[in-house]
């Protein structure tokens, strides 16, 4: 649900967009931090803000990392 939100904000497109691990921390609603394979070796760490059902918010892309890869570890940003 957010990968059309990181390619506008990347300027391009991802053929491969695979999440590959996740974490969670509960806040107003929950933040997930997710580690998404793009292709060939390169990897991104996306953090999604989810709010409270009662606000009915959509997905949101609230900031990310690239040049990542594989064994970096996923923390909170």
């Amino acid at each position: 649900k957010v990968k059309s939100q990181l390619e506008e904000k990347e300027g391009k497109t991802f053929d491969v967009f695979t999440a590959v691990e996740f974490k969670t921390q509960v806040v107003a609603g929950t933040n997930y931090f997710i580690k998404v394979h793009v292709g060939n070796d390169e990897f991104m760490h996306l953090r999604v803000f989810q709010s409270l059902p009662h606000e009915n918010q959509p997905l949101s892309l609230h900031s990310y990392q690239g040049s990542k890869t594989k064994h970096d570890e996923l923390a909170y940003f």
